[in-house]
């Protein structure tokens, strides 16, 4: 048909169903004068006013179709692009077979939903779509789904991260991971090009974004199940439940549609590290009801409690002081815990370990999963509780320490700890020795035996005095070595003069070193030099001993007693002259008495 004979029918058919007459003649009018090829190509304009118009007559008229309508047209041809569609216009639309690939099977006769998208197109040609129409048709359908609840079916198309992706009426939506199943799912790809039923549970009409559930299908369907479950949950009940979910702190049973948990010291009566060494995913087993909230949405369950306890199989038998074997399963600074059962555990302190005495943590003696030897020292089957020792499997060192270790012997020991007061050195396992600081050297003045020694230095010690009753051993360092002050008395004796400098100064007084490595005090007072000046640290100058106590290795010195001492001396001397002196004077005078005597008796 010519676009000619098109235009006149159209014409016919707005005059025969428009009224009234004006607006017909309007019409006519306008169809009369109207210029096609120029609009088409653009040539004139039309006015805005008369073209709607001429749309408004248009409308009703039979073939006749608006734009953006949405629907069914009937596939009258195909070829090896496109599909032709027959939408009872005046003309037929085509669209491409791209549109198509979701259906491979598509023929002549198949009715198929179509958007409108141009009525005519440069060329005049009918421009169909049925992409455009899927997706309007879809987000019609979602949207209905989501407000009455609708289920709907999806093909899984793909793997996202955190869930799926679901090709709903067209539109791709997404499954979340947690909505997949009411269990943690593992195998993501066993759903993949599957088709399922979802459920829509959320819309982002801004985004365009849709959000399906399965889990909420299974849900509904487990509801009841779950109710009748619930209604019949009794403490001590025993059930069959499926292995959920495991964490580090329990494991989440299926109990067929309601969850329980059992925590980690419930699963067994050994201590484990992690559920996962006792229980394992989708793992069937018996568990039994140990607690519950009033609403039973919180299930406390059991599994080592479907067993009798440990310490009640425990060999009859076994006594205190008995040896046994066992694994250290669980470390702490004061001691060690060792299972010599299934589920039956002592504890060894630290205090237990060693015959020594100083301080020291378990780590230095056991670690875990060590197989050792113990005695059991205590044992009380009511409270469960056992203690053991592993130090009495070796002989007590102080049973011999007098031989060992008598009084005036010298040994090598290593320092294992010290205090403000002295030092512990360590003469063997489980023998400790304390030296006072005072016995540590002859001639140092030692403020804190840090000073002096190092922890794990090697020492040569004395043993001054021994308590085996109360297990105490006083060493010294000193004694084994000859007392210098015996010759320091000889050598530093009262008035003796020596060079020497000032290490440190305070008010009380200064510290005086000498060359042989002697050190004295010399009072504030007595730093005076002969100027009226003071010594200071680091001046060196002679100093007088005037005091020497070999007892408490105590010398004091004296800078001013030299100078003073001089200007006794001279004191001393002019006394000395000045009395001489004197005396010859008085002579003179008797010599002279003596000769007037003489002379007046001869006279």
């Amino acid at each position: 048909m010519s676009e000619q004979t098109q235009n006149a029918d159209t014409k016919e058919a707005v005059i025969a169903q428009t009224e009234p007459v004006k607006e017909a003649t309007n019409t006519q009018e306008f169809l009369d004068n109207f210029n096609w090829h120029k609009y088409e190509e653009g040539i004139d304009e039309v006015d805005d006013a008369k073209l709607k118009e001429f749309e408004t007559a248009l409308e009703g008229t039979v073939g006749f179709v608006n734009e953006r309508d949405v629907i069914e047209g009937e596939v009258v041809r195909i070829t090896d692009r496109d599909a032709i569609i027959d939408i009872n216009s005046k003309s037929e639309g085509v669209i491409s077979l791209n549109e198509f690939r979701y259906n491979p099977n598509l023929s002549v006769g198949d009715k198929v939903e179509v958007l409108v998208d141009k009525r005519e197109d440069s060329s005049g040609q009918l421009v169909l779509s049925h992409k455009k129409a899927r997706v309007i048709k879809a987000w019609d359908r979602v949207n209905n789904a989501h407000e009455t609840g609708e289920i709907v079916n999806g093909f899984v198309k793909c793997r996202t991260r955190g869930g799926m992706i679901v090709d709903v009426f067209g539109i791709e939506a997404f499954l979340p991971g947690s909505q997949i199943d009411v269990k943690p799912i593992r195998d993501y790809d066993q759903y993949v090009e599957k088709t399922m039923e979802f459920k829509v549970v959320k819309i982002n009409h801004e985004f365009k974004n849709v959000v399906v559930s399965h889990k909420a299908l299974i849900e509904a369907d487990l509801e009841d199940q779950k109710k009748e479950i619930i209604g019949q949950l009794e403490k001590g009940q025993v059930l069959e439940g499926v292995v959920k979910n495991i964490t580090s702190y329990g494991v989440f049973v299926d109990l067929g549609g309601v969850d329980g948990l059992i925590h980690i010291t419930d699963l067994s009566w050994s201590r484990i590290n992690h559920p996962n060494e006792v229980v394992e995913l989708d793992q069937k087993l018996n568990v039994v009801i140990l607690d519950f909230d009033d609403n039973k949405s919180r299930i406390q369950l059991g599994l080592k409690q479907l067993s009798a306890h440990p310490w009640e199989a425990l060999d009859a038998n076994l006594k205190v002081g008995d040896k046994v074997k066992g694994k250290v399963v669980v470390l702490a600074d004061y001691g060690a815990f060792v299972e010599v059962e299934e589920g039956v555990e002592g504890l060894i302190h630290v205090s237990e370990m060693s015959w020594s005495t100083h301080l020291r943590s378990a780590q230095d003696f056991v670690k875990v999963g060590d197989e050792i030897e113990a005695q059991i020292l205590t044992l009380d089957r009511d409270e469960r509780k056992m203690s053991l020792g592993i130090k009495q499997l070796h002989p007590d060192p102080w049973t011999d320490i007098t031989s060992k270790y008598p009084v005036d012997s010298v040994h090598t020991g290593t320092v294992r700890n010290y205090t403000n007061f002295g030092v512990f050195v360590e003469l063997e396992e489980g023998i400790d020795g304390l030296i006072y600081i005072s016995d540590l050297s002859w001639t140092k003045k030692i403020k804190h035996p840090s000073d002096f020694v190092t922890v794990g230095d090697k020492l040569e010690v004395k043993v001054l005095e021994l308590d085996v009753e109360n297990r105490k051993l006083n060493l010294g360092h000193k004694q084994t070595q000859e007392n210098p002050w015996d010759v320091y008395e000889q050598t530093y004796a009262i008035d003796s003069i020596h060079e020497g400098t000032i290490k440190e100064k305070n008010d009380k007084g200064a510290t005086v070193v000498f060359a042989d490595g002697v050190e004295a005090f010399a009072p504030s007072r007595l730093l005076e030099k002969e100027d009226g000046s003071k010594l200071g640290k680091g001046d060196t100058d002679q100093f007088k001993v005037i005091e020497f106590n070999k007892d408490y290795r105590r010398i004091v010195v004296s800078h001013t007693a030299i100078f003073k001492a001089q200007e006794e001396n001279n004191v001393k001397a002019a006394t000395k002259k000045a009395a001489e002196a004197e005396k010859t004077t008085l002579g003179d005078i008797e010599g002279l008495a003596e000769l007037k005597k003489k002379m007046d008796a001869e006279k």
